[in-house]
């Protein structure tokens, strides 16, 4: 009996096939097989939002791969990831085999495993279901929704912000809390406030304390607010202390701190951010190679479990395991005397029943060191330790608080320490926080009530109050997950298509919205509140997971949105474009009233006589500066022409021209492209003169004895020499580069460029897979095939299965163009003659018939 098992990755059916041997044959969808058709109309609101699907032109070739391997088999196991998306691939391959009538006196079941091990692999073999149409309903309903939000907001915000936008049902209240936490920063207003502080000494031993009350009244943030009042103060302290202070009370008492629960998606990837660096997207591909298998030596191996999870319980016999490593590899009261049980917080645990943790807690960090990239190391060292950490015993320290009386006892300060007197499970992992700052740990000196110290100083430090800080990627997901906005699963695709859509820039690890970012969100806000309110958007995610628990039917919640959304839609038809607000300031070139305004470079300062007659083209960035828009704006005078420089925007973006093109005359003005580093708000007179600079002629080249240029181009700046043209790269500026480096630089072109990193042998074709810096960006590279890599997804993190998926879109993009050959082979075959006499006018009969049959061959293989 011939058995096939579909998974969604290449690299997971490479690993299974290991383990289930020559019985299986294992084949990869490479992720969704079918989606709505990019229309309107897809999801039929008339029709108990019946939608129609059509298959991924990127993957029907594995599609087909799967129905001719489909013919062949006996038993059919859908064994795509354990949760909702998953269970919807696994649903639509088998709808796709039904349609072809594949399926006819064959057994297909749906096979679900949280880690690719042998042991799991072989027990969902042997118990596996049917498919979960409450979990593929859920997951219809959220694809839906998001088609209804999209294509019907979207065109509004074309309408009337600009075209190009568009607005997705959980990305923009993501974009609300960014936008909101920007304005809250920008309105808050700093206070100034000073703490009192006392440098005590016993003996050798000198430790600090703070004023906590003063007079017999407890000391606020704000109860002394200036440098006189603190002077003030500091002055009688020190006069009522005459160099002494006496110990009027001394606390003592042990306290502990508990470990961490394991990682779900949520905290594994605040950590990632934290601690190694990562964005959440790299974190959730590098977690995905983990859980897919590496091969450690003894065969590929899963080595975590399942990486999408809102869950924090850990199977039974994990965590007997990881006690019995404990219990082996450290003191006997690293480990508490029963299991440490985790309960998980969320209503719903997204299908997934454990939380992350190592397949086996045995195969250590530094036994597979050998074996991982250091991305792969790094978090599997910080999975592995969670862990392990998880179920040992709580860290002690004995923690001492100490009040110190001066001149009496209506003056305290107090200082506080800690002594870590038990490590527990701080020997193996410490939790990060949102600051990325650690507990300090401080050591008083044993202390006795009545004892008298010595006073050193007494002080003031001034402080002053900070805005809350903008959202990093860490924060931003804990937030969301605070909420309820999205699902882990979702987390890392919200945070990469805000910055896909250019609403966010991630800055300094830090989130700031575009001004685009924050019209778009004033606009949801203003007219769509409800779906951008935070509790709305939970609510409906809770809505899903009742659905997936078959708790609740879809077309009902579906039909609850539709409307409401629907009616929004029609009653904000004729609202006014935002994005323009008057200030305060007149124009100085008409006197009529400026006023902010957006174009696709972003806020600029207008004048609102524009659309006059005679109009009034004055127009200046938000600090002042020029702001090219779709009229030149002047930003000063050429010193060496007495033309005026303009700022203007072509086809390619921004540029600088010297004076206006004169009819009649050939001579063009000069022009010069503004590089992407520098901002539009940089270029004043003295960055214009720079540019304008350009070419530079560097010299002549020692071997050629030619002239060496370096200049800017449409794709950025360059160095040209004898016809040849080399790129500049980031690293070095077309304004310094001198005439060794630009030799240097030339020298390179011999060899070609250096790739940023090699992904390995292709699994299937011969040649390697490589990723390189381009003039468009970064792409990845096999044989003289190339495909541009999307803004979301940095060169170093790209996996091999995305680099194939994009190899593959792109082959399939450049299809139409490679017909030709089809034609060569065709002309093997042979037709009559009469099919085609027109043909017969250019050459001889019998090659016209055979070249014009093969369009209908390859047609008529398409269409099957």
């Amino acid at each position: 009996m011939s058995k096939l098992l579909i998974v969604e990755s290449p690299s997971k059916a490479k690993t299974l096939k290991k383990y289930l041997g020559s019985d299986f044959e294992v084949l990869a969808s490479y992720g969704h097989v079918r989606d709505l058709i990019p229309k309107n109309g897809a999801v039929d609101t008339e029709n108990q939002f019946a939608m129609k699907y059509d298959i991924i032109e990127r993957n029907s070739k594995h599609v087909d791969a799967i129905a001719k391997a489909v013919k062949n088999a006996d038993s059919i196991y859908l064994a795509t990831d354990p949760d909702r998306e998953g269970e919807a691939i696994s649903w639509h391959i088998a709808e796709i085999l039904k349609s072809k009538k594949l399926l006819k006196n064959k057994l297909m079941k749906r096979v679900v495993f949280h880690e690719i091990t042998k042991g799991a692999v072989e027990h969902a073999i042997a118990e596996p279901r049917d498919i979960s149409m409450p979990m593929v309903n859920a997951q219809q309903a959220r694809r839906a929704l998001d088609y209804l939000v999209g294509f019907n907001l979207s065109p509004l915000l074309w309408k009337k912000i600009r075209r190009g936008l568009s607005a997705g049902r959980v990305q923009s209240p993501a974009l609300r809390l960014i936008v909101e936490r920007e304005l809250e920063i920008e309105a808050f207003k700093s206070q100034e406030y000073w703490s009192i502080h006392l440098d005590a000494l016993k003996h050798q031993h000198g430790f600090k304390a703070k004023l906590v009350q003063l007079n017999n009244q407890k000391v606020e943030q704000f109860t002394v607010i200036n440098h006189d009042q603190q002077s003030d103060i500091v002055g009688k302290l020190l006069l009522a202390s005459a160099g002494k202070t006496t110990v009027s009370r001394v606390e003592k008492k042990q306290r502990s701190r508990s470990p961490a629960a394991p990682f779900t998606t949520s905290t594994l990837q605040q950590e990632a951010v934290r601690k190694l660096g990562f964005t959440t997207s790299r974190a959730m591909r590098v977690a995905q190679q983990l859980y897919e298998g590496v091969d450690v030596g003894g065969g590929t191996v899963g080595l975590i479990t399942y990486m999408r999870t809102d869950s924090f319980s850990l199977a039974t016999e994990a965590v007997m395991q990881i006690r019995d490593y404990v219990k082996k590899n450290f003191d006997t009261e690293y480990l508490p005397k029963s299991p440490v049980m985790y309960k998980t917080k969320s209503k719903s645990a997204q299908e997934a029943h454990e939380a992350i943790r190592p397949t086996d807690i045995s195969r250590t960090p530094t036994s597979v060191r050998q074996y991982l990239n250091d991305e792969q190391f790094k978090l599997y060292e910080m999975i592995w330790k969670r862990a392990l950490a998880c179920q040992m015993a709580p860290a002690k320290f004995d923690a001492v608080s100490v009040d110190l009386s001066v001149g009496s006892d209506a003056n305290l300060f107090r200082a506080t320490g800690q002594t870590l007197v038990f490590p527990g499970f701080i020997a193996v992992y410490m939790e990060g926080s949102d600051d990325e700052e650690e507990e300090a740990e401080s050591k008083l000196p044993n202390l006795e009530t009545g004892e008298i110290l010595t006073v050193e100083k007494i002080y003031g430090e001034q402080h002053f109050t900070e805005p809350p800080p903008r959202y990093s990627e860490a924060s931003l997901v804990k937030v969301l997950e605070e909420y309820g906005i999205g699902r882990p699963s979702t987390y890392a695709s919200i945070i990469s298509t805000l910055q896909d859509r250019e609403y966010v820039l991630l800055d300094k690890k830090r989130f700031t919205p575009t001004d685009v970012g924050r019209v778009v969100n004033k606009f949801l806000t203003e007219h769509f509140t409800k779906y951008v309110d935070y509790d709305f958007t939970a609510n409906l995610e809770n809505a899903l997971d009742s659905v997936a628990e078959g708790e609740r039917d879809w077309v009902p919640l579906m039909d609850e949105f539709w409307q409401d959304f629907n009616q929004q839609i029609h009653n904000k038809a004729d609202v006014e474009r935002p994005g323009n607000e008057l200030i305060d300031e007149a124009c100085p070139k008409c006197g009529k009233p400026l006023q902010k305004q957006l174009s696709r470079f972003g806020s600029f300062i207008g004048c609102t006589g524009y659309n006059d007659t005679p109009k009034c083209d004055y127009k200046r960035s938000i600090d002042g500066t020029a702001n090219a828009g779709t009229d030149p704006v002047s930003i000063g005078v050429d010193a060496a022409t007495s033309k005026e420089i303009y700022l203007m925007n072509g086809p390619y973006g921004p540029y600088l021209q010297v004076g206006m093109a004169v009819e009649g005359e050939k001579k063009k003005p000069k022009r010069v492209s503004i590089p992407k580093e520098i901002a539009l708000a940089d270029v004043n007179l003295e960055t214009a003169n720079m540019l304008l600079s350009l070419p530079r002629d560097l010299g002549l080249h020692p071997e050629t004895n030619k002239k060496i240029i370096a200049n800017i181009g449409r794709f950025g700046p360059y160095i040209n020499h004898d016809a040849k043209f080399k790129s500049i790269p980031k690293n070095l500026s077309v304004f310094s580069i001198d005439l060794d480096g630009a030799v240097a630089l030339l020298a390179q072109a011999h060899t070609g460029p250096a790739p940023l990193c090699s992904l390995g042998s292709h699994p299937t074709e011969d040649g390697q897979i490589e990723v390189f810096a381009g003039r468009y960006g970064p792409y990845v590279q096999h044989g003289k095939l190339r495909a541009t890599l999307p803004k979301s997804i940095e060169p170093e993190s790209l996996t091999m299965e995305e680099a194939l998926e994009l190899l593959s879109a792109k082959a399939a993009k450049d299809a139409p163009a490679k017909k030709a050959p089809a034609k060569k082979a065709a002309a093997k075959k042979t037709v009559a003659a009469s099919e085609d006499k027109p043909a017969a006018k250019k050459a001889a009969p019998k090659k016209a018939t055979t070249k014009k049959a093969a369009p209908k061959k390859a047609t008529a293989k398409k269409s099957e």
